[in-house]
This record gives C-alpha cells, structure tokens and sequence, in this order.
C-alpha cells in the first residue's frame, strides 16, 4: 500500500475514535461542558493536558525551528517546558483551590471588578483566537501533503472533526479525545525518531543517539558532523548560538510566563476531583511532555543532517518522490539561479536556490530517511492529533469566555444551564468559523502574532494571577492599571519593532537592533512588558484603598494546605 492508503486508513481510524469518544462523553450539564464534571483521574488529565499543551507547535514546528536555528532554537525547548513547570507549581494549585473556571472568572472574583474581568475576557480572546489560527492552518498542511487535497480543503476538513466533539461533548468530550490524541502523536513522534537514530548512530534511543557518532565508520559524532555540514555550507555552526545571553534569557522568561498565563492549559486542573489531584496530574503531565521535549533536538539534527546530504549540490532532475510530492504544496521551493540543473543550498540569499519551510521538517523527516509508507502515514496522522488536541481545548476557552465571562456573569445574570449550555455551543460554533477563516487566510505574520500572543499573555495576565495569589494588599485598581499599561506597552513594541508602523518600516528591517531597548528582540519583550506590569500593580495598590476583607481572607485560604483534600476548598 503507498503512502496516501496508509494515510487515509490511519488517520480515518484515529477519526473514527475521537468521534466514537465525543459521542460517548457527550456533556449534558455546563459543569461537563466546562470541567469535564470535575471527575477525571489524574493519569488521564495528566495526558490530556500533555495534549493540550503540545499543540502543531510543538510537534510540527518546535523540531524544525531547532533544526534550522540550532542552538538558538533551545529558547523554545527551554521557555515551553519552564512554562509548564511555572504553571504546574506557582498557578494551578491555588487556582484550583479558589474553584474558578477560568483566568477572567479568576480575575473577576479576586479583583471584585466587572472591568477588570472584561479585560481578561479580551486578553483571553485574543491569545486563543492567534493560537488557534496556526493549529488550523498546521492541519491543513498535514492535509494538503498527505491527502493530496488543497490546503484550504484541509482546513474545512479539520473545522468539521474539531467542531463535532468540542461543540457535542464540551470539555468532557475533548478531555478523553486528548487521552486518544497523546497516544497517537508520542507513537507517531517516538516511532520514526527511533528508526531513524538507529540507522544513523546504532543506538535505538534518540536522546543518547544524538549524542553518539555516526555509523559511516569515521568515528565522527552525529553534532560535529552536523557542524562542519553547516560550516561548508556558510551557515553558522549548528551548535553555536547568534543570539546574545540577555535575548536568550528575556525570549526564554517571556514563553515561560506567557504560556504559564495560557487559558487553555489553566482550565485543564479544574477537570479532577481535588485539589491534591490536580498537583499529581501536573507530575504525570510533565513526564508525558519531557517524553516527546527531549527527543525534538535528536529529530531536529537528524532531520537537518539527513535533508543536506540529500539536497545540497544533488542533480534536481534525480530528487525523490518525496521533493516534489512537498515542492506541489508550495512548502519547498527551488529556483535554478545559475541554470546548472544542480540545487545550491548555502546560506548566502543571492546565491540560494531552495526555499524550505520550516514546518516540514518532522512531517517530511520520515520521507527523507526512507522509512516504510506506514510510518509515514502514522506522523501525518501524530501531526494532525497534536494540532487538533489543542485547537478544540481554545475553541472551549472562547466559547466559555463567551458564554460564561461575558453573558452570565455580566450580560443576564438569571439565565438558565440549559440557556447557558447553548450560547456556550454557539460560542464554540462561531470560534469555529472564525479560526477555519484565519486558517484559509492566515495573516502574513502569524509566526510574528504567535510571538505577540506569548508576549501578550505574559503582559497581562501572569502579574494579575501570581499577585492575585500571593499579594493580598492588591487590589483592583493596581490590577486594571498594570493589565492595560503591560498589553499597551508590548502591542506598541511589536508594532515598532516586528512591523516597523511608527517610522516608515525602518526599526522592522531584517537585522537593525539599534532600536531594541537592551538588546531584547520583539519576541522576548514580553518580559519587560511584565516587569512593568508588575511594578505598575504594585505601586498603583499601595496608592490606593485595600480590597475589602472577604478578597483579603480569599487570599489567606487559597494558600493554606489545610483541606488541600477536600473538594470543595476553597
């Protein structure tokens, strides 16, 4: 059977499971719609949230940033996984324990203010609805290849899988399709990483693999070839970073509070039954995720290894099947500058001659190393769990930011569940077009709005929710006034310096850091953004009245262990 039989009968069996699984946990109250009635085990939200949180992102496109930025692509690794760990042991405990929903319900209650939390509602919307947009368009790419369908019909594709069990079965529904979903994409990411490393370095585990030596003969380690690849080719050594260490740390630090203030990952510790659940589901969490993080740089330079020896200085008419099956997505292009009919891969522009996206690089890895059709068809379909697992975890997000943040706390109050249960599905449905729409026709700067929804979330809500919990003499004036002093601060840096708006697109030229406040990129500011924030909250608190007792003794409680076991603590 070829690749595309492959292709259609695995990922149609894993559709047909996630769809079996919607229909099964359909939920018939909001408290199932919302937090999976707040029963999950915690080695299922363990692998749920794992799900969750390794969206298209990480499985598609983390191995090819690393693969082409090498060293510097460890920011991601780095700032995604402290993220994680932020989330788990600062956040998610205590937000359990307060029993709230979601960020702006949090940030709602604690800063006793309907601005504050239509503020949050926003920040909550935006970050999503970025997020969302790139998982959309990862499935249509996974279509669009393996299918051979055009890559808006795989967009359409994916908005009708996502929208039957998000819109059917809430969280409920989304949370045991994401324990199927895990399983799919660590079997289809761990599978061709191990092939692989054992054809290149003989040793079946990728982390020691990419440690070890090739097995030409020449003794040589898989990193030092990789290097000297690179170097002849006049790129910079694969293991050498360009970036300076205060970039590094600021992008590090600014993905790391960013995504500890992602929503959809924050409602995942309200789906179990007690507070000492959700810790324990964060251990299992984390072990999952380190599963598939520390096996993306093994990918990552087998991936950039095997695609050099193949492409560069090759006869184009001699490329494999696989070079052309991507060339007719758009995603790898050549364009024979010198008429020679040979590809020129190096790093000078005038004289490249192939355009590589890098989001390919895991689903074509396979190809490239000539693995069986089925291991192929099995990443496609890995690739596709990944993107779609997350997507519907953010369409839940802003259809509870509609429907519960925005019409019954706020708009009508008295509104009934079963009323309640609709706008909360017609919130799905409209998420649903919105994100299908941004997947047809996605922004020219999706990867410089990803960096800004990081930015954003780490602008806004990380100081409101960790000072939320440890500070009780913030209150809601220093609240408000940090939130919208940090988004404006880090909207107008982006605008400068990613778009170059204020000054005619000079500050945006590609390579001009003149401009950069301590040499921080756009994609790092996000952590200067926070700092103010923080700072802000803080003295704007100490300037003006405390926030009544009951907030204060809120406060006091979330952070005491006492009844850490009971599950209504609050």
């Amino acid at each position: 059977m070829d690749v595309q039989g492959w292709t259609l009968l695995i990922v149609g069996l894993t559709f047909a499971l996630y769809i079996g699984i919607a229909i099964w946990a359909r939920a018939g109250s909001t408290k199932e719609f919302y937090v999976a009635g707040g029963g999950v085990p915690p080695i299922a939200n363990g692998m749920a949230t794992a799900a969750d949180w390794m969206s298209a992102a990480s499985f598609i496109s983390m191995a090819g940033l690393i693969s082409f930025m090498g060293y510097d692509g460890a920011v991601f690794l780095m700032g995604w996984t402290g993220g994680y760990v932020l989330l788990a042991l600062l956040l998610a405990p205590y937000l359990r324990k307060f029993g709230k929903f979601t960020v702006p319900d949090f940030i709602g209650d604690r800063y006793y203010s309907n601005t504050a939390r239509t503020v949050a509602v926003v920040c909550a919307l935006i970050v999503s609805f970025t997020y969302v947009a790139g998982q959309m368009r990862g499935v249509g790419v996974v279509f669009s290849r393996f299918l051979e369908v055009d890559i808006n019909m795989g967009v359409y594709i994916g908005m009708g899988i996502v929208f039957f069990y998000a819109v059917l079965g809430g969280m409920k529904g989304i949370t045991y399709t994401q324990v199927a979903q895990y399983c799919v994409l660590i079997f289809a990411y761990m599978v061709p990483a191990i092939f692989i490393s054992l054809a290149m370095t003989g040793n079946a585990i990728p982390q020691l693999g990419l440690l070890g030596e090739v097995t030409d003969g020449s003794g040589t380690a898989l990193l030092a070839k990789l290097d000297q690849l690179h170097t002849d080719l006049g790129f910079a050594e694969y293991t050498d970073g360009t970036k300076s260490m205060t970039d590094v740390f600021a992008i590090t630090f600014a993905l790391m509070v960013g995504t500890a203030g992602l929503p959809h990952v924050i409602v995942r510790f309200f789906t179990v039954p007690r507070v000492k659940d959700a810790r324990s589901s964060a251990g299992w969490a984390l072990l999952f995720i380190a599963i598939l993080y520390t096996t993306a740089p093994a990918i990552a330079a087998f991936a950039r290894t095997n695609l050099i020896n193949t492409v560069s200085n090759k006869e184009y008419a001699e490329m494999p099947e696989w070079f052309s099956k991507w060339e007719q997505t758009g995603l790898i292009k050549f364009e024979d500058k010198n008429q020679d009919g040979r590809i020129q891969y190096v790093a000078a522009a005038d004289a490249n001659e192939l355009t590589i996206d890098r989001d390919i690089m895991v689903l074509a890895n396979p190809e490239i190393a000539n693995l069986p059709a089925w291991v192929i068809a099995l990443v496609a379909a890995g690739g596709l769990a990944a993107a779609l697992s997350t997507a519907a975890g953010l369409l839940l997000v802003i259809s509870t930011a509609i429907s519960r943040d925005l019409i019954k706390m706020q708009i009508k109050p008295d509104i009934s569940e079963k009323g309640e249960l609709r706008w909360a599905r017609i919130g799905a449905f409209i998420a649903v077009l919105i994100a299908g729409y941004f997947g047809v026709n996605p922004p020219g700067f999706v990867a410089a709005v990803v960096a800004l929804a990081f930015g954003l979330a780490a602008a806004s809500f990380f100081p409101a929710i960790i000072l939320g919990i440890f500070d009780k003499r913030m209150n809601m004036q220093g609240a408000i006034t940090g939130m919208v002093v940090g988004i404006a601060l880090m909207v107008w840096y982006m605008l400068k310096y990613k778009f170059g708006l204020f000054d005619g697109g000079k500050s945006a030229v590609a390579g001009l850091k003149d401009g950069w406040w301590f040499g921080i990129s756009p994609e790092g500011f996000g952590t200067i953004a926070m700092a103010v924030n923080l700072v802000v909250s803080l003295v704007v608190s100490r300037m003006t009245p405390p926030p009544p007792e009951s907030v204060q003794q809120i406060v006091e409680d979330i952070r005491i262990p006492r009844g850490a076991g009971d599950a209504h603590a609050h």
